[in-house]
């Protein structure tokens, strides 16, 4: 019998906490590239101004949904500030025609032209981890949407390992049986016709054909991590049920009641953008990249 101290989110607040620590204005993040399989990559690095390059930093990429970009991402989601807040590094990579390769029907221009996005990934780890002083014990990566789906890929194939990954209202659209052993932190608002909860096509956006229901996608990494059963929370609309597993993993889903298909506590899109990106208004009920760093920062790999 497994015995350890309940995981519990402490990010379950108002939206005003959103904009902690946000007043100072963070130090430009960079444009960078690199070659993978005869394309040019680009991605955008954020790196504190005052974060020291004598201890080895934690590292989170975050990738972006479909019709995003990095930079989309890196505006909406505010990594930026909880980076300077707690001291790592993030990145934003682009993917090919605002798209990710996540197998199955998913995604755009990315799954047609076959692109190797998981190596590419695993690419950017190794050079990203090598020029910024990466402890490779805490590598992480979240993504929204088809970025999340990027992200349940990635850590099914584990070409280069992360500790946990954060996917926000995306699951799989084909089944991933045998899953490397992950933390996992799963976001979904209940109220998502995008990327249903409980699978099936989508009744709004451009995707076609149909998404597996979240709750089977992570059932194979809670098997995969040899979990015990899950503890349940309420706050609200908020629902969070944690499993924990071995070897100090954890495999957790929060869903949110009344939201759609979002990043919750995000910057509202408006104008040209909200009309190209098919999301519906951030919920206000959690502000999910905190809650997400709160996860990360206590699931480093295992030794």
């Amino acid at each position: 019998m497994l015995t350890r101290i309940a995981w519990r989110s402490t990010s379950v607040v108002a939206l005003w906490l959103v904009a902690v620590g946000t007043c100072a204005q963070p130090a430009p993040s960079r444009t960078l590239h690199l070659q993978h399989a005869d394309r040019e990559r680009a991605y955008l690095l954020y790196r504190p101004a005052n974060l020291s390059r004598q201890q080895p930093a934690p590292l989170v990429l975050v990738l972006h949904g479909g019709f995003g970009s990095g930079s989309q991402a890196e505006r909406a989601y505010r990594w930026d500030a909880l980076a300077d807040r707690e001291g790592l590094v993030v990145v934003y990579p682009d993917g090919i025609g605002r798209s990710w390769n996540a197998g199955g029907m998913c995604c755009g221009p990315a799954l047609r032209e076959g692109v190797d996005d998981a190596g590419f990934l695993a690419q950017l780890i190794e050079v990203v981890a090598r020029a910024e002083n990466i402890d490779r014990r805490r590598v992480y990566m979240t993504g929204m949407s088809n970025g999340a789906a990027m992200a349940y890929r990635y850590a099914c194939e584990a070409r280069a390992p992360v500790a946990a990954i954060g996917p926000v209202a995306g699951t799989f659209s084909q089944a991933c049986p045998h899953p490397q052993p992950v933390s996992v932190f799963a976001i979904h608002g209940l109220a998502d016709q995008n990327v249903p909860f409980a699978g099936g096509p989508a009744t709004k956006g451009v995707t076609k054909g149909s998404w597996l229901p979240v709750q089977q996608t992570l059932d194979a990494f809670r098997s995969a991590d040899r979990c015990e059963p899950a503890q349940v929370q309420e706050a609200g609309d908020v629902r969070t049920s944690t499993a924990h597993c071995e070897q100090g993993r954890d495999v957790v889903l929060t869903t949110i009641d009344s939201a759609g298909h979002q990043w919750p506590g995000s910057v509202a899109r408006t104008g040209p953008l909200a009309r190209l990106l098919p999301a519906d208004p951030p919920s206000t009920a959690l502000d999910a990249t905190s809650a997400l760093w709160d996860f990360f920062r206590i699931h480093p790999a295992p030794r």
